[in-house]
């Protein structure tokens, strides 16, 4: 049976083979055919890419630090004398100004001692008279060689003496005078009183070094900002500011704008008003404080914040969108395009964001055109089809215009109608 089918087996196989042939040369004269209108068409086979030329704007760098607010006064109040605490007169959180009465302790034992302190007083004013008269007298006598003169120089101790008494006693009153005046416990600055941590019966005790803390005042306008600069940026400023590009950190000339956590952006306006001295050891870098006005008190001591503030002179810088940038491990490059389309790479330095755009150090001019999206479609040396795009700002806070408005605005140097908050 096997051998009787055989010749159909390999008429067929025959058969089978012959069609594959016939189908694999159709397709490669249609492949051909497609080849030959691909070519026809040209161009219309590019890859479009966005291309677009570098802003070139003068600009001013800014630096960014996190810190944290700190009030100018932080009182406690503490009592001056001792006694039993006979009455508040202030609501916990309030704003109190310096001088007004916030408690009063029971002044009636004060009162007792400056009227003795006073009846004192006037017991040697008393002596005093006397002792004079009679000194006068022993004078006329001494004159007239009716007494001897050690009786005269008695009665001239006794006097000094008595004029020594009219002076202490007049001290007296005066200590019990304060005494009875600390009684009433007022304010020392302007700010916001904390509550109140003594209840009214209590005895307080005053005067001394654990004297009994009544509550805390801290005074919040104006209020200081304190943050930490490493030593390489505090550096950069030095040698800005040598340079005449930069205001004199110790000068009270550089402004910084502060944002809290739930702000978008820097709108309290103030200025660096102290550099520390030392480097911390421990840390590495400086502390550095600014000052901000709070006439509205929403700034609080203790309250975290991030705080801009200009970290270069004004230049001309070449800014590029981010998406522009590509990294092949450290190298940092962008795409352009050139004659005819071809994409060239070019390796770039780049320093920090700027307007939302990032700053091109080294690497790039202004005329280029660089691909700016989608450069991961493409390669060097592929040819593509170039679209116009323009780039754009993505905030103005970069500018150097804006820069020299927002310093006018801390100084107090801007126009009534340019002073706005801060972009």
């Amino acid at each position: 049976m096997q051998i009787l089918y055989e010749p159909h087996a390999r008429v067929r196989i025959t058969l089978e083979v012959t069609v594959f042939v016939l189908v694999l040369v159709a397709l490669a004269l249609g492949g051909c055919g497609r080849h030959e209108q691909s070519e026809s068409r040209g161009e219309s086979r590019r890859h479009e890419v966005p291309v677009g030329k570098p802003l070139e704007k003068e600009i001013v760098e800014w630096d960014q630090y996190t810190g944290r607010f700190a009030a100018i006064e932080s009182v406690e109040v503490r009592a001056r004398v001792s006694g039993y605490l006979q009455s508040i007169h202030f609501q916990d959180g309030a704003i109190v100004n310096n001088g007004d009465l916030h408690s009063v302790i029971d002044p009636r034992p004060f009162t007792a001692i400056l009227e003795q302190a006073k009846g004192e007083m006037q017991r040697a004013e008393a002596r005093l008279d006397l002792t004079k008269l009679q000194l006068d007298r022993q004078a006329t006598l001494l004159d007239e060689h009716a007494i001897s003169r050690d009786a005269y120089d008695i009665r001239l101790s006794e006097h000094r003496q008595a004029v020594a008494q009219v002076h202490a006693a007049r001290a007296a009153v005066t200590a019990a005078e304060l005494n009875l005046e600390f009684t009433e416990v007022r304010s020392p600055v302007n700010g916001r009183i904390s509550r109140h941590l003594v209840t009214v019966g209590n005895l307080i005790n005053g005067g001394t070094a654990d004297s009994t803390l009544l509550t805390t005042i801290v005074s919040l306008d104006p209020i200081y900002f304190y943050f930490d600069v490493d030593e390489r940026t505090y550096l950069k400023y030095i040698n800005l500011a040598e340079k005449g590009n930069f205001p004199a950190l110790r000068g009270g000339k550089t402004p910084a704008f502060a944002k809290l956590t739930n702000e978008s952006d820097f709108v309290h306006r103030g200025r660096i008003d102290f550099v520390d001295t030392t480097i911390g050891p421990d840390t590495g870098s400086m502390r550095f404080r600014a000052v901000f006005p709070n006439p509205d008190m929403t700034l609080a001591p203790g309250m975290f914040a991030r705080v801009r503030v200009p970290g270069s002179s004004k230049y001309n810088a070449i800014l590029i969108p981010g998406d522009a940038v590509g990294r092949d491990q450290a190298v940092q490059f962008v795409y352009v395009t050139i004659q005819d389309g071809v994409v060239e790479r070019r390796n770039i330095e780049l320093g920090p964001t700027a307007c939302g755009l990032r700053i091109v150090r080294k690497g790039l001019h202004a005329g280029d055109r660089v691909i700016v999206k989608g450069i991961q479609l493409v390669r060097p040396g592929a040819v593509v089809e170039p679209v116009e795009e323009d780039i754009k700002l993505a905030a103005r806070n970069c500018l150097a215009e804006e820069y020299t408005e927002a310093v006018a605005q801390v100084f107090g140097d801007a126009p009534a109608s340019r002073k706005s908050a801060v972009r």
